[in-house]
């Protein structure tokens, strides 16, 4: 298995010291009410928002520090990319196109969240769903983000669309079933 799997799958358990670091870049934000009812919400079919958001910012902190960026605005960035109080699948036309506006809610409510945001941050909510967003991420950060987003949300549809694939990644995180 590569690192960088190994890692995704670390993100389901939370037992390497690496997850105490990443709580100390963004815990303040991840332990937040606001984040954590995001676990009601469905994101990749049977992996849930929370989920999805702690796999994302735990491999781009982890890809950040590796390359001697700045993680700890990536942790916090990450921690709040899909930070939307809505679930996409409903037949409401204010979340249409859902792919290309969720970025702008995100950045909205990460403001709310945060009362400020550094200019990297503002970089990587907003332009996470590259090439949707058509301006390319400026900063190095961002293509962590946008890079980790599409690792993760390719493992979460293959895990929700193939049993066998599910009941190994059960095996290894050591998991009964999505949370």
């Amino acid at each position: 298995m590569s690192k960088l799997y190994d890692a995704y799958i670390a993100s389901y358990r939370m037992d390497r010291p690496s997850w105490d670091e990443y709580l100390k870049a963004a815990g303040d934000l991840y332990n937040s009410p606001q984040l954590q009812g995001l676990a009601q919400y469905e994101q990749h079919l049977k992996i849930n928002r929370l989920q999805h958001i702690r796999s994302v910012a735990y491999l781009s902190f982890l890809v950040s520090r590796k390359l001697g960026l700045d993680y700890v605005s990536t942790a916090r960035a990450a921690t709040m990319h899909d930070l939307f109080y809505y679930d996409w699948r409903h037949n409401d036309m204010s979340h249409r196109p859902h792919g290309y506006r969720h970025p702008h809610t995100a950045l909205k409510n990460a403001y709310y969240l945060c009362g400020t945001l550094n200019k990297k941050e503002k970089d990587i909510i907003r332009k996470h769903m590259w090439p949707l967003t058509l301006v390319p991420p400026k900063y190095p950060e961002a293509w962590v983000v946008t890079s980790m987003d599409k690792y993760c949300a390719t493992i979460e549809l293959l895990y929700s669309m193939n049993e066998n694939y599910r009941k190994r990644f059960h095996a290894l995180t050591g998991i009964g079933g999505a949370q």
